[in-house]
C-alpha cells in the first residue's frame, strides 16, 4: 500500500468558504464546520445575521460548547420586510460587532450566517465587507452562508459550494418548516 504524502504545513492557509444556492443546507454545512473546528480545539464565533433572537435548535446546542461564541442580531427573514431601513440598521449593528472580531487574532473560525443575503439586498456595502475579509488574519477561516452570494465574494473565496434544490417540501408539497430540519 502506497503511503500518502504528508501535507506541507507551510502551504496550509485559512480559507474563505462560501455556501450559496437555492437548496437547503448552507447554514447546516457551516455548523458542521463549527463542530469540526471545536473538535480541533479552535475558537469559533458565529454571527447569525437574519435569524433573530428566537432559539433555533442549533442555538440551543451551541450554548453547550466551550470555545464557541454566538450572536444573533437579525430582524427575521428580511424577504418579508416592511422596513428595509430597520434591516440595514440591524445589519450595520451586527457588522460593527463582527468586524473587529474578523480583524483580531482571537478566533480560528468565524461563520457569517446569511451574510450573502445581507450583501445581495444591499444592507451592507459589498466593498466594505470584502475589504475586511481581505485583511483577516492568515489563521482565520471565514464561512459565509446564504443565497445569492455576490460574484465578487465568490471570486475572493477559496472554496464555494452551491446547494441545488432538487425537491423542496414546502414548494412541492406545502409542508411547513420542520423542527430539527429548518430550526
Amino acid at each position: 500500500m502506497k503511503k500518502r504524502a504528508a501535507s506541507d504545513p507551510k502551504k496550509r492557509k485559512a480559507l474563505i468558504v462560501v455556501h450559496t444556492g437555492d437548496g437547503k443546507g448552507k447554514s447546516t454545512a457551516a455548523y458542521g464546520l463549527v463542530l469540526r473546528a471545536l473538535g480541533n480545539k479552535m475558537k469559533v464565533f458565529v454571527m447569525q445575521f437574519m435569524k433573530g433572537q428566537w432559539k433555533a435548535g442549533e442555538r440551543k446546542m451551541f450554548d453547550q460548547f466551550d470555545g464557541l461564541e454566538v450572536d444573533a442580531l437579525g430582524d427575521g427573514f428580511t424577504w418579508d420586510t416592511e422596513n428595509p431601513e430597520q434591516d440595514k440598521a440591524t445589519a450595520r449593528k451586527a457588522w460593527e460587532i463582527i468586524k473587529p472580531k474578523l480583524l483580531s487574532d482571537e478566533y480560528q473560525m468565524i461563520v457569517l450566517d446569511e451574510i450573502n443575503y445581507i450583501l445581495s439586498y444591499g444592507f451592507l456595502p459589498e466593498d466594505e465587507v470584502l475589504d475586511t475579509l481581505r485583511q483577516k488574519p492568515e489563521t482565520l477561516h471565514v464561512v459565509c452562508t446564504g443565497r445569492n452570494a455576490p460574484d465578487s465574494l465568490i471570486a475572493l473565496a477559496d472554496l464555494v459550494t452551491e446547494m441545488k434544490c432538487v425537491k423542496h417540501p414546502f414548494k412541492d408539497q406545502k409542508i411547513p418548516a420542520q423542527k430539527g430540519i429548518e430550526f
